[in-house]
């Protein structure tokens, strides 16, 4: 697996339905000036030769400054793009077979909606969770209600519970005024995409939710 060679703290995910119709390459350039350390290409509607395109472009300007990219769902534009992992949720490819077709080096996330999503969590081969929603989102359907802070307490103790190296991100209705609880309660990271990748400067945005991050840490002793 792939512990300690990345940085979950500021994960932006690249959506081109959420990025007021700005090119994704320049998104990520962008947010990467202001302190993103992680990035996930998310294309519901993309077709595979379009986000494989994108997915290198956006290569290009995240690797010379250490950032990963994984790809949503889509293990094969991943494979294709030579990403750095993917990002699976319950219902996509099971993280064992896209570790095998990806091989060891792929930095392999999961969705976990629940504590009995974290009980059947796939701690050997995943490298991260993103769990949530912890707050309600526009940018997702999502029908189940939030699961807020204290949920998100506990499937973090669950998982750490079966794996207390297992690294968490908070995901979902995640903003300025919402982070730090969420790095209180033991997130490595927080997911955003409108809170960037909406506003008209999202190098400004990024550095701001770094500011928050580095100042919750402190604050929490973290």
């Amino acid at each position: 697996m792939s512990y300690g060679k990345f940085d979950l703290s500021l994960y932006g995910i690249l959506d081109p339905g959420r990025s007021m119709g700005r090119d994704l390459v320049d998104l990520a350039e962008a947010s990467i000036a202001g302190g993103v350390t992680f990035l996930q290409l998310r294309d519901k509607k993309g077709t595979t030769k379009s986000m494989v395109k994108t997915a290198r472009r956006i290569l290009e300007v995240a690797r010379p400054r250490n950032v990963p990219l994984v790809i949503n769902d889509r293990v094969d534009v991943a494979f294709a793009a030579a990403a750095d992992g993917v990002h699976l949720g319950q219902e996509d490819m099971a993280p064992e077979d896209a570790r095998r077709l990806l091989g060891a080096d792929a930095i392999i996330g999961v969705t976990i909606h629940s504590l009995a999503e974290a009980d059947a969590a796939p701690v050997k081969v995943a490298d991260y969770y993103g769990v949530g929603g912890i707050y309600a989102t526009a940018s997702k359907h999502n029908p189940d209600a939030p699961i807020g802070i204290d949920g998100f307490a506990m499937i973090l103790d669950a998982l750490k519970g079966r794996d207390e190296v297992a690294r968490l991100v908070g995901i979902a209705g995640i903003d300025l005024s919402n982070t730090a609880p969420v790095i209180a309660a033991g997130a490595d990271g927080v997911a955003i995409i409108s809170a960037i990748y909406m506003q008209d400067d999202p190098q400004s945005a990024a550095r701001h939710f770094s500011g928050v991050i580095a100042d919750s840490r402190s604050r929490a002793g973290l």
